[in-house]
């Protein structure tokens, strides 16, 4: 009787005008409340902690953050949940929304959980009453209800293992003692602070003192058939038991089940758990057990939250510990947007094995920083690079494995594309290569495919890797070849004064930025020559003039020649007017407009609107974060 009677007494007097106001640190907000702090509480009780002895605990008062949560002196009082006409009209609730929860009760427009008020505003000397056609239990919080109830048993378990512990409450001791003469350890049953709230925690967030007037959380948790499925079949396809899943896995597949906010039945799709993923349940087929309780709504589900980091392409490294160090490196920075299952991406995935035969090792030795713990061993010999040095080397090899923006379902056919990285690989076959792959003869093999919700998943035998060769060099490896047809371009970049034969760095074309560059073939060259663009006879070329205007000559064309800080390949993905290297005297930059809207169909438009198409076959040849790429014409800047 006394738990009914004090669930039953709100604190304040609040008639129906006012009850869906919330009392903010800044005054009333009108029709935003839709619970009250009751005089009800639950204070010291008996379970077991997690080796199975019998204990006397006490709930959190406050969501765990690393140092806090439990406050003294506050009882962790229940919430009551109150439905009224000003509160579910402003978040446009229907009474489908109350009936959802209370099917025996009809919505009247004031209801106390699944009573009815039938009289109202009754004033009393230090309050006012409300009179309500049926009693009120006191409702369990969300920690109380999943312990007590054996459909959730493996949801429990969870916790139990991985997200709770018993920690003395010195405080809590001494006031048993006081109140029951009884000398009892009362142990703080805390939740993990990765968690987004504490299941136990009546108190809302406590940002503000009365913000569970307005909010609560939210828990949809399966049932245990369902969980132990899904256990089996996804979390652990690569692992032998939970205890040897990484324990973020643990944090986020739990994570994904819990709101900071009230989840109403007509709302799954738009509101956010605490990963930014909205409720993925049909109300009507995928809910089996709903109810408000005193700090959150629940429901009982037939099946998971699919979460984004197991569903989409992330999840595939994620949850296979041969790829744990591929894991780590996407966790920099790159988590977030490849599990994004709104945006589609193709990755490719490395093994630990392919990453170590190509001379990166995971080595928490060589740093106290988790992040720099690499080792880079040169297959072939040479200097050992560690932490930061060798991180950036494995990051930019990570990002030549993520395609952004393309689901490339097949690579049974030749293609290009643009990665992560802003550097481009190549494929056919089930072969991929990128720049550093080219210039070693190798590529990588496809193992195995797989699909995710936000893409394909092709697993390779061995690492793309980028090159480390200036631009310059891998045109003179394609023009060296007398029958090349980058020959006439090359014989003109070997003699020019902006070129280092020694380094083959080209001025103006900086190590660390893109390129794209141009070359004609050798018949639009003579043709250049003929027009007067390029030095020598006729159309015969003159590779190394030795008059300085005609040097000029030799480096503006090949400035133009040069998208500037700017990469493209015939991927048909990317068009647009782009800056070349050259400038005009006056410092106003060239342009070449690139039509690129259909892919192996590259057509470029110069300054004086001439047209020229780009060579496939002689095209798409990788540099370093540069593509080089053969024309049947050449470009005029004016």
């Amino acid at each position: 009787m006394q738990k009914i009677v004090t669930y039953a007494l709100v604190y304040n007097a609040f008639k129906q005008e006012r009850i869906s106001d919330y009392q903010s640190n800044t005054g009333w907000i009108e029709n935003v409340a839709f619970k009250r702090r009751t005089a009800n509480y639950t204070g010291v009780y008996d379970t077991k902690d997690t080796s199975g002895a019998d204990i006397k605990a006490i709930a959190s008062n406050r969501n765990n953050n690393g140092a806090q949560y439990y406050v003294n002196a506050d009882n962790n009082n229940k919430y009551i949940p109150i439905f009224e006409t000003n509160y579910m009209t402003g978040k446009s609730l229907t009474a489908a929304d109350y009936t959802y929860f209370y099917p025996g009760s009809a919505y009247s427009g004031f209801n106390v959980a699944e009573a009815q008020v039938v009289e109202k505003d009754i004033p009393a000397e230090n309050g006012v009453i409300h009179v309500v056609n049926r009693v009120i239990t006191e409702l369990p919080s969300l920690d109380e209800y999943i312990s007590k109830n054996p459909n959730y048993s493996e949801f429990k378990k969870l916790f139990d293992k991985f997200l709770v512990q018993y920690v003395l409450n010195a405080t809590a001791t001494q006031n048993y003692f006081l109140v029951n003469g009884v000398a009892k350890n009362v142990y703080t049953k805390v939740f993990n602070s990765s968690l987004a709230f504490s299941p136990n925690n009546e108190n809302f967030l406590k940002l503000q003192d009365n913000d569970g007037q307005s909010d609560t959380y939210t828990m949809f948790v399966p049932d245990n058939a369902t969980l132990r499925s899904y256990i089996d079949t996804v979390l652990l396809k690569h692992y032998p038991t939970l205890e040897s899943l990484p324990i973020n896995v643990i944090y986020d597949f739990v994570n994904a089940h819990m709101w900071r906010t009230v989840v109403w039945p007509s709302k799954f799709a738009t509101t956010f758990n605490s990963v930014g993923e909205e409720a993925r349940f049909d109300a009507a087929t995928n809910v089996t057990d709903k109810k408000f309780l005193s700090n959150g709504v629940f429901y009982g589900t037939n099946r998971v939250q699919e979460a984004n980091v197991f569903s989409s392409v992330y999840g595939k490294a994620y949850l296979n510990p041969n790829y744990s160090m591929m894991t780590s490196l996407l966790n920099l920075d790159l988590k977030y947007q490849i599990s994004n299952i709104r945006q589609k991406y193709t990755l490719f995935l490395i093994s630990n094995a392919a990453l170590n035969a190509a001379g990166y090792f995971s080595d928490p030795t060589v740093s106290n920083n988790v992040n720099e713990q690499w080792r880079y061993i040169p297959p072939g010999g040479g200097t050992q690079l560690t932490g930061s040095s060798a991180l950036v080397r494995l990051q930019r090899i990570l990002n030549m494995h993520v395609v952004p923006g393309r689901d490339i379902t097949s690579l049974a056919t030749s293609g290009v594309a643009m990665t992560y990285s802003g550097e481009f690989i190549k494929y056919n076959s089930n072969t991929v290569i990128a720049p550093g792959n080219s210039d070693a003869g190798t590529m990588a093999l496809v193992d195995s495919i797989k699909t995710a919700k936000n893409g394909t998943v092709y697993y390779l035998n061995r690492i793309l890797e980028f090159s480390e060769k200036t631009v310059g060099k891998h045109v003179e490896a394609l023009g060296t070849p007398t029958t090349s047809q980058f020959n006439y371009f090359w014989q003109y970049l070997r003699y020019a004064s902006i070129y280092n034969f020694t380094t083959g760095e080209i001025q103006q074309v900086a190590s660390g930025s893109f390129y794209t560059i141009f070359a004609p073939n050798n018949a639009a060259i003579s043709a250049a020559v003929s027009a007067g663009l390029l030095p020598g006879t006729g159309s015969t070329p003159n590779f190394n003039p030795t008059v300085l205007a005609d040097k000029e000559k030799v480096n503006n064309f090949l400035h133009y020649h040069i998208l500037n800080k700017k990469n493209v390949a015939t991927d048909g993905q990317e068009s647009g007017s782009f800056e070349a290297i050259f400038k005009f005297p006056n410092g106003d930059p060239s342009s070449i407009f690139v039509n690129n809207t259909v892919p192996n169909n590259m057509v470029l438009t110069d300054m004086i609107n001439r047209t020229a198409n780009v060579v496939t076959g002689g095209s798409n040849n990788l540099s370093n974060r540069c593509t080089i790429h053969l024309i049947d014409n050449y470009l005029r800047r004016n």
